[in-house]
């Protein structure tokens, strides 16, 4: 009677100290999941407006007839007074500043700014030495101009999260003067957060539902040890060795979701589900389907332990897709055999629907090993438990995608984005210079795009850019890219191609586009032309920048001999003797 009650106390003790860490965790859980996020995406919104603001700094400075002129003497003409006045209409900046270099604001978006002096010690300290100054701020929302068309947070009583950024306008070393841009981040800002909030609670309670299900195994574990002690017979030998089970598959399930939850990629998850499954349920041999992007049919990802799996099933032969729950052959009198199961011999087999936030995403099928139809039936439960990880590992793994994905694309056109594009450039050209294969580089811009945003719209302007942004993902191919740098200009990247084959795809590229018809509403939009310039690896430059500056210059030279052309960038000599014999200039569309 002391064996039992003590034996009993300690488990009365492990319960109260695994309830204890269950709430303290699933507190710390909370609390991180409420304060994290908010710095996380405080620093990402940073990192993306300062690039950003290069962007919309070239814009200004590529529109201006002479942007170095105007910041020295504040004087501009009426084309670039047009040019300042619509641009917050066409980006998300709601007001910026024109500063001399002596801090004094020569034009604003607000007249009621021209004339006023930055006294802050941030302008003379880091703007003036040529670094981006940062600032976020809460401001009310009748400090945003325009605010219907800035923000759709229209909420007066609220503030907003307003981002200033101060970017320097240098020529060489000499500092001429800032631009002061001012944009609302109120409703990005929420939408990240909450974003990433939904992410940290999912893993938290992927992380909170293991350790519950660690401790359910553990508390019954110690139940049977308690029974045990309390029948001293000789099933004693018997529960010691189901308690050995019982541990391996606790500690194989543990590390399986560790692993899965680790994962990067789909073909990944699948590696380890396969290994794992070997020494998880040894008396079974499985496959696990997944549907296809078009739901149609699901294709075959993995199998084990001597198990085959077909490249495509429908939905439709599988009984337990078909009712939408675990479908176990062999359990009834009268049972149907799943198409995909074919050929049978009779031993029986489980169905698990591969669920994850409702939705059905794949299928796990196990079957019998020869001789091994009892023990089979027993891991049910743990079969299920396999399955119900597997199903939340791969919807981790997608919302992962998911979100990289949106990270590197560009909303408007499907493309990628500068940044993923300036990633893959950099790998690019690092391969090349282990393996001596050509990269090349194509600028794109789309010819007289203003027009068609006053005559038509920035609706046509839009279907314009998505219009020759679909010619140019048609075009890539293997390892190409495509491009949106922003605004109307794209990027080609075309690796593993000669100069002569870089130069007849830019050409068809150029007459494909030339080809297009565009209908915006009952008329057909004029026909769109583009100029292109191209840059190779390693003759018009060694770095990322060097390579882009190339094509873009190229593009220029297209540009200034009449558009809807191809150009070649000049070697770096030629074309610094040119610059030498050629005052700079700003192009302009």
């Amino acid at each position: 009677m002391t064996t039992e009650y003590k034996a009993s106390a300690v488990q009365r003790l492990k319960l109260a100290s695994a309830v204890v860490l269950l709430i303290a965790m699933v507190v710390t859980a909370a609390w991180g999941v409420h304060t994290l996020p908010t710095p996380i995406v405080d620093g990402m919104l940073e990192a993306d407006i300062r690039k950003q603001s290069e962007m919309w700094k070239r814009r200004v400075l590529l529109h201006m007839e002479d942007a170095e002129t105007t910041f020295e003497t504040g004087v501009m003409d009426a084309h670039d007074r047009e040019f300042l006045e619509l641009m917050p209409e066409a980006s998300d900046v709601y007001r910026f500043k024109l500063f001399h270099a002596d801090g004094t604001v020569f034009w604003s978006t607000r007249a009621s700014d021209i004339g006023t002096k930055s006294t802050k010690p941030y302008f003379t300290t880091s703007v003036a030495n040529g670094e981006v100054y940062y600032k976020h701020e809460e401001k009310p929302a009748s400090e945003i101009d325009d605010i219907v068309l800035h923000s759709a947070q229209l909420d007066m009583d609220k503030p907003h999260h307003v981002a200033e950024i101060y970017t320097p306008v240098m020529r060489n070393s000499s500092f001429l003067g800032a631009i002061e841009f001012y944009t609302d981040i109120t409703e990005l800002r929420d939408i990240f957060i909450m974003r990433v909030r939904v992410l940290l609670g999912i893993l938290c309670g992927i992380a909170l539902m293991a350790l519950l299900i660690v401790s359910v195994v553990l508390y019954r574990s110690s139940r049977r040890q308690l029974n045990s002690l309390r029948i001293r017979s000789q099933n004693e030998r018997d529960l010691m060795d189901e308690q050995l089970r019982l541990a391996r598959e606790v500690r194989l399930l543990g590390e399986l979701n560790e692993w899965l939850q680790s994962s990067r990629s789909l073909d990944e998850l699948f590696d380890m589900v396969a290994k794992f499954m070997t020494h998880i349920l040894p008396d079974a041999e499985g496959s696990v389907y997944v549907y296809s992007n078009s739901r149609d049919v699901l294709d075959g990802s993995a199998s084990w332990n001597g198990g085959t799996h077909k490249d495509h099933i429908h939905p439709d032969g599988c009984w337990g897709l078909r009712r939408g729950r675990t479908y176990e052959y062999g359990a009834t009198e009268v049972d149907f055999v799943c198409e995909h199961a074919e050929p049978h011999d009779g031993r029986p087999y489980f169905c698990f629907p591969i669920l994850a936030h409702g939705e059905t995403v794949g299928l796990m099928h196990l079957r019998a090993q020869h001789d091994c139809e009892k023990s089979f039936g027993q891991n049910k439960k743990l079969a299920q438990m396999c399955a119900e990880q597997i199903s939340m590992a791969i919807a981790n793994v997608r919302m992962r995608d998911q979100l990289h994905d949106q990270s590197v694309r560009d909303p408007l056109t499907g493309l990628f984005n500068r940044r993923h594009m300036t990633d893959q450039l950099r790998k690019l050209i690092s391969r090349s210079q282990a393996s001596g294969a050509p990269v090349s580089l194509i600028a794109v811009d789309v010819d007289h795009f203003k027009k068609f945003n006053d005559n038509h719209g920035h609706d046509a302007g839009d279907m314009v850019l998505r219009a020759v942004g679909s010619v140019l993902q048609q075009s890539c191919d293997g390892d190409e890219i495509a491009c949106r740098m922003g605004g109307e200009e794209f990027t080609l990247i075309l690796p593993d191609s000669s100069p002569t084959e870089v130069m007849t795809r830019a050409e068809k590229l150029r007459k494909s586009v030339e080809d297009i018809a565009v209908r915006y509403g009952e008329k057909t939009l004029p026909r769109i032309t583009i100029s292109l310039g191209l840059a190779h690896y390693p003759t018009h430059g060694t770095m990322p920048q060097d390579l882009m500056r190339a094509a873009d210059d190229a593009l220029y030279d297209a540009k200034a001999k009449g558009r809807n052309q191809v150009c070649i960038a000049t070697l770096p000599h030629e074309a610094a003797k040119t610059a030498a014999q050629t005052p700079p200039t700003l192009a302009a569309e």
